[in-house]
């Protein structure tokens, strides 16, 4: 079949391409932002990419089905084209669930935050265990090298998105995936453009959570009241918690970030790694815990752990230039940029941590976080903002942080600024969810060049 994908380049479309040409298919697609890793996943697979969404595509690339991501809006010309010819189209969620997920043990893995990490964790572990899960993750694990794989496994792992289906489906993705395993990882707001307020998330995973059969598992973050809220909605299926105070727990933690795992008060044994923060820590015990269900013992979990690579572009080093480190994470939250801050402190400790950033998730742009910006950034020795086209006042959001804080509406002024400011022994943390306007090697060559002077 003749697959042409819209809005190819996103992190989910992306991945369902790839699954979709190791079926078989012939697949085509567009985007209007092309950046790496995806862009060049999707060449090395031969991938046709037409840059745009005009209408003059889908003559050349004639499909036999078009697969639309949440991306594309009415208004667009290649999605008006479509709907005036009558063509077939789905969505990509759809279009996984029907093609791919339909038979086999899915374990899709939600929440805020963490859901990559954990979706990587969690397929290693199932790998490394002979389990040869087929995957699709938002973002490419480095013990893998590819964001998905397809594979005769019945086991199946996901990254289980809540952001809206399609513009003709207005359902979060994650409830067409039907797992065995679920975890809730954590709920907190965010997706400002789509949802109200956070009750209106948490109906959409009560959603997810009604999917999940009797004899599946829940895999829940004890210290989240919302998700508590969304278990009280009604749970069918046996519910295993991590967490302070429940079944699944972190014991002693040694300076180098090894943890001992507690089961149900019994030590599993240590996790011994290179990953930072207690946000890892949770993610590695859900990850434990969803890889158990589906047959693998806790101790082949941990030995796995032990050489876990972790993600690209969270907490990925870059490069460093005059004794500057530069480092890519994909955080583009509040919470996020607190934990991943306080992860990076504990490996660096005293040395100074810059952190760039720039607003630009939807609900970032919208201004619905501002309040809780500059507190998320507190544990930074310096802050640069790039403040491009939003529809608020980050310097008035980042005013408690005082001189500690500058803000750009242009990208080249504010890395000559940086060039100037950074100093050997730092830590620059460019945090992201876009390519940033490739800071990370304008920054890098612009310390290179301050190092050869």
């Amino acid at each position: 079949m003749r697959l042409h994908i819209l809005g190819i380049c996103g992190t989910f479309m992306g991945g369902l391409a790839k699954i979709a040409r190791e079926a078989g298919h012939q697949v085509t697609g567009c985007d209007a932002q092309v950046y790496p890793p995806m862009s060049d996943q999707l060449r090395d697979l031969g991938i046709g990419l037409h840059e745009g969404y005009d209408a003059e595509q889908l003559d050349r690339y004639p499909a036999d089905l078009y697969v639309v991501g949440n991306a594309m809006t009415r208004g667009k010309p290649v999605v008006e084209e479509i709907l005036n010819r009558g063509l077939p189209y789905v969505s990509g969620p759809q279009w996984l669930a029907e093609n791919v997920l339909q038979g086999k043990w899915v374990l899709a893995v939600a929440g805020t935050h963490g859901k990559t990490t954990t979706s990587s964790m969690l397929a290693w572990i199932l790998a490394n265990a002979g389990l040869n899960p087929g995957f699709l993750i938002g973002g490419v694990p480095v013990n893998f090298h590819v964001s998905a794989l397809l594979t005769e496994s019945p086991f199946f792992v996901i990254e289980a998105d809540e952001y809206d289906t399609a513009f003709f489906d207005k359902r979060s993705k994650f409830v067409w995936y039907r797992p065995r395993t679920a975890v809730l990882n954590n709920l907190e707001f965010d997706h400002a453009d789509i949802f109200p307020d956070l009750s209106a998330i948490e109906t959409q995973f009560h959603h997810l959570v009604r999917t999940v059969p009797a004899n599946g598992l829940v895999v829940a973050n004890a210290a989240e009241a919302s998700l508590d809220r969304v278990l009280a909605r009604g749970c069918w299926t046996s519910v295993e918690r991590f967490g302070p105070g429940a079944a699944w727990q972190v014991g002693p933690v040694a300076p180098d970030d090894s943890f001992e795992v507690v089961l149900n008060g019994a030590s599993q044994g240590t996790v011994r790694w290179g990953e930072a923060g207690e946000h890892n820590r949770m993610n590695a015990l859900a990850a434990l815990a969803a890889a158990r269900h589906a047959g693998v013992p806790v101790a082949t979990g941990i030995e796995a752990l032990a050489r876990f690579q972790g993600v690209k572009r969270r907490l990925e080093t870059r490069g460093t230039a005059n004794g500057v480190t530069v480092y890519d994470d994909f955080a583009h939250h509040p919470t996020a940029f607190e934990t991943t801050i306080a992860g990076l402190r504990k490996r660096v400790g005293r040395a100074r941590i810059i952190a760039i950033f720039e607003p630009r998730s939807n609900t970032m742009k919208l201004g619905a976080m501002q309040t809780r910006l500059a507190k998320s950034l507190e544990g930074a020795d310096l802050v640069y903002c790039y403040a491009s086209h939003l529809g608020w006042d980050p310097e008035r959001a980042l005013a408690p942080l005082s001189s500690r804080a500058a803000i750009y509406s242009e990208l080249d002024p504010m890395i000559e600024a940086l060039g100037h400011v950074l100093q050997p022994g730092d830590h620059a943390l460019v945090m992201s969810n876009g390519g940033f306007g490739g800071i990370h090697g304008k920054l890098l060559a612009r310390l290179g060049a301050k190092e050869k002077s």
